[in-house]
């Protein structure tokens, strides 16, 4: 029997439906009024109905049950209407078909409630309001044994949630689809309308809700901007070590706090930036065993200025106990945060980042930003301290530090006799 279903989905949206069939895992970061729940409700129809297994189990996760009730719910039975034996439960938000296939629409507000189910397939909305545990401990358990399928879908709230971390994870690997959708790219919305929300809403929340930008609502984000294009421009990414080249390494060292390490290797006019370590309460020889056990034929060490302080303890600089474990630092010019963040800046569009083993970097720099003072209306000149810094100050230490190694390279000091002969 042939039915129906009163739905015909735009280019984008056949496009998804196409790459959802083909992936078990997949990340829809789309902008509003994109049509995500009509498209998702009506992926889950079709797996319902064309599975053959014995009882299908198939979920629809929002961040509250009010948004499963007056949205999702209201969808399923519109779409599920002409399908018959179809049958409702308005207290469960369930909706059951002929062939034994159950469809049910869950908050995330209760996760016990979820827990001891098997699932076919689940697409969770509002990613970004979703708690992690929920997706660790209760939906993938409840995927496996039937091999089920996982969406995650939403428009970005931040990077401190679930769906940027999860949005990384999929950038990194080819067992994700991922499918971030902008505004002004799939013309779904006039210019004119989104010109107003722009007008009305401002450049921050505008670009989180309608550009899919994950710093949207980072206010005084330093490099926010600069990543988001490197983003666009498909240099992040697996960035892989060539052997062909050394690998150089630009460290931030955390005396009380956290120590950074930045792995990177000049390929042409590329900065390819492979790989990044960061731990805390560990001395300097821990470090040093982890550049030991690491694969990696090795160029220069750019350090920052201060390991030249000498410990009372041992009457030794950092650098002096580095160089005993065969690590030679040249030491960074030092500059203003400002000189430095500069630096960072210019050097940024020539970076390719590895999102595998660099996202505490990425997420640092997307993260780093400035502090916004209500009584003066200005953004602070000294940037937010927080767990972002030591990453940011590493890279500082790369772009100064790589910069003066070309300035002394190309300009190398000449030497003249006392007849200004040059030698």
């Amino acid at each position: 029997m042939k039915v129906v279903i009163p739905y015909t989905p735009r280019k984008q949206q056949a496009y998804v439906h196409k790459n959802l069939d083909k992936f078990r895992w997949s990340l829809l970061c789309n902008h509003r009024r994109w049509g995500k729940s009509v498209m998702c409700i009506n992926q889950l129809i079709k797996c319902a109905m064309t599975n053959k297994n014995f009882a299908p189990r198939y979920a629809y996760v929002a961040p509250t049950f009010s948004q499963c009730k007056k949205i999702a719910f209201d969808y399923l039975k519109y779409y599920t209407k002409d399908i018959p034996g179809t049958k409702y439960n308005e207290t469960e938000l369930r909706c059951d078909l002929l062939n034994g296939a159950r469809i049910t629409l869950l908050s995330s507000e209760n996760p016990d409630s979820i827990r001891g189910i098997y699932l076919d397939g689940c697409i969770i909305d509002e990613a970004a309001q979703i708690k992690p545990a929920l997706i660790d401990e209760v939906i993938i358990p409840a995927l496996s044994d039937r091999k089920g399928f996982m969406v995650l879908c939403g428009t970005p709230q931040g990077m401190n949630n679930l769906f940027y971390d999860y949005y990384q994870k999929a950038q990194a690997s080819p067992k994700w689809f991922l499918y971030r959708s902008k505004a002004s790219e799939t013309k779904i919305i006039s210019d004119d309308e989104l010109a107003t929300a722009r007008a009305v809403m401002g450049d921050e929340k505008y670009n989180q809700e309608f550009e899919c930008s994950f710093i949207g609502n980072i206010s005084g984000s330093i490099y926010g901007s600069i990543i988001s294009t490197l983003d666009d421009k498909k240099q992040l990414g697996r960035i892989p070590y060539d052997p062909g080249y050394p690998v150089s390494t630009a460290w931030d060292i955390g005396f009380s706090d956290s120590t950074a390490i930045i792995f990177f290797q000049n390929v042409g006019h590329a900065i390819n930036i492979i790989d990044y370590e960061e731990d805390r309460n560990f001395a300097f020889p821990h470090y040093a065993q982890i550049l030991k056990e690491k694969d990696y034929v090795y160029d220069k060490h750019l350090g920052p200025h201060d390991l030249d302080q000498t410990s009372f303890a041992s009457g030794k600089s950092l650098r002096e106990v580095a160089y005993q474990m065969k690590i030679n630092f040249r030491i960074a010019p030092r500059v203003k945060i400002e000189d430095g963040i500069h630096a960072v800046k210019m050097l940024l569009p020539r970076c390719y980042i590895d999102t595998d083993n660099c996202s505490k970097l990425i997420t640092a720099l997307r993260h780093y930003h400035r502090k916004f003072s209500d009584k003066e209306r200005i953004f602070k000149l000294k940037p937010v301290h927080d767990f972002s810094s030591h990453a940011c100050d590493a890279m500082r230490v790369l772009a100064t530090g790589f910069n003066e190694e070309k300035i002394i390279n190309k300009h190398k000091q000449a030497i003249a006799d006392n007849r200004y002969n040059i030698l």
